[in-house]
């Protein structure tokens, strides 16, 4: 879904109509890399296009999706995306905007052990889970030069239902002045036969530091091992908006 329109704001994202055995799905504005052998297939149990990004089986390893890089100052960033993890143990997701992503050996923006989140290099704002930690649950995060900034802390909770094989859906803003949003679903919410991810606002980050508008961030959703087994993130899709909006 690559492109511009009227005013110049950038689109990219996919749908993953077509999920196959290859990269090469993806679109050409999402790029798709890792630590280890990550794996890409079709799940072929689901409807409307499902990639299964998986990882290598070692500590660590990891994959991940990702397009960009944008600037805040450019215009307000959004990125959306909907996944869902067929087994909970051992695993830490991650998804948002982060400024330091090194395509030979990522690393995840934020960590969580224990009761701890550990912020690494670089500017961030997004959502994680993390089973190091004492407390499974979905956590708001914004930090910048290894630091929480804000009143992130240590995250803010979500309180969300954390099982294995449920859909969540997540939406993450970061604004032309560094500050954001961080919006949760999960599909839970069940009126007949429809289930509905509904959006609930996790946090919103517009107090104290914010991030800096003029550095640079990629969109991005990531899977990494807590232990020896290999992971598997399915992702329904992963589309957004960012930078050059002329309009104002």
């Amino acid at each position: 879904m690559p492109g511009t329109i009227g005013s110049g704001k950038i689109y990219f994202g996919s749908d993953f109509v077509g999920a196959n055995s290859s990269a090469a799905v993806l679109d050409a504005d999402v790029q798709a890399f890792g630590v280890g052998t990550e794996t890409y297939a079709a799940t072929t149990n689901e409807s409307g296009g499902i990639l299964a990004l998986g990882t290598g089986g070692t500590n660590d390893d990891n994959a991940l999706i990702r397009s960009g890089p944008f600037a805040p100052r450019d215009g307000k960033m959004v990125v959306r995306a909907r996944f869902k993890y067929p087994v909970f143990t051992t695993i830490a997701v991650w998804f948002g905007f982060a400024e330091t992503l090194d395509t030979t050996t990522p690393v995840m923006p934020s960590e969580f052990a224990t009761t701890s989140m550990t912020y690494n290099p670089g500017g961030m704002i997004g959502l994680n889970i993390d089973t190091d930690g004492d407390t499974d649950d979905w956590r708001a995060v914004i930090g910048d030069g290894s630091a929480a900034i804000s009143d992130s802390s240590n995250g803010i909770r979500a309180n969300a239902t954390t099982t294995a094989d449920r859909w969540f859906e997540s939406e993450v803003i970061l604004n032309e002045g560094g500050s954001g949003e961080v919006w949760l679903g999960e599909s839970g919410n069940v009126q007949g036969d429809s289930t509905l991810n509904k959006l609930t606002l996790v946090k919103r980050f517009d107090s104290g530091t914010l991030l800096t508008a003029t550095d640079l961030f990629f969109a991005v959703l990531m899977i990494e091992v807590r232990t020896g087994s290999a992971r598997t993130l399915e992702i329904d899709y992963f589309y957004g908006d960012a930078g050059r909006d002329w309009r104002y």
